[in-house]
C-alpha cells in the first residue's frame, strides 16, 4: 500500500502507472524488457525471499510481511535455498544428524 502526499492511500492503478514510468526512466532498455521488477509485488517477493534465504526465522519474516507463517511458507518455501550446508553443520555439531548418506 502506497501513500500520496496528503497521507491518503494511492489507488493501485496510480501506483502501477508510477512504477511503470519509474522503471522505464531508471532501467536500461535491456533491464526494462526483462521481467526484473515488472510488477511492484516483485520487489516484495524478492525481499521476502532474500530474508528467508539469509536465515531469518520465518516467524519474523511473516511478521515483517504482515502474513501468517503458514501463508508465508506456502508461498515462499520453494524459494528458500542455500541453507542446507549450515543446517547440516549445526545438526552435526549437536549430534542430531540422522545416519543417512545424503539428506535431500
Amino acid at each position: 500500500m502506497f501513500q500520496g502526499e496528503k497521507g491518503d492511500v494511492l489507488a493501485g492503478s496510480v501506483a502501477r502507472r508510477a512504477w511503470r514510468t519509474a522503471r522505464k526512466e531508471e532501467l536500461t532498455a535491456r533491464e526494462h524488457e526483462s521481467p526484473m521488477g515488472k510488477r511492484i509485488y516483485d520487489i516484495r517477493h524478492t525481499r521476502l525471499t532474500k530474508w528467508l534465504n539469509d536465515g531469518n526465522p520465518p516467524a519474523q519474516v511473516a511478521y515483517w510481511a504482515g502474513n501468517s507463517v503458514p501463508v508465508l511458507l506456502a508461498v515462499y518455501a520453494g524459494c528458500i535455498e542455500g541453507q542446507l550446508p549450515d543446517l547440516k553443520r549445526r545438526m552435526e555439531a549437536q549430534g542430531d544428524l540422522p545416519e543417512v548418506s545424503e539428506i535431500d
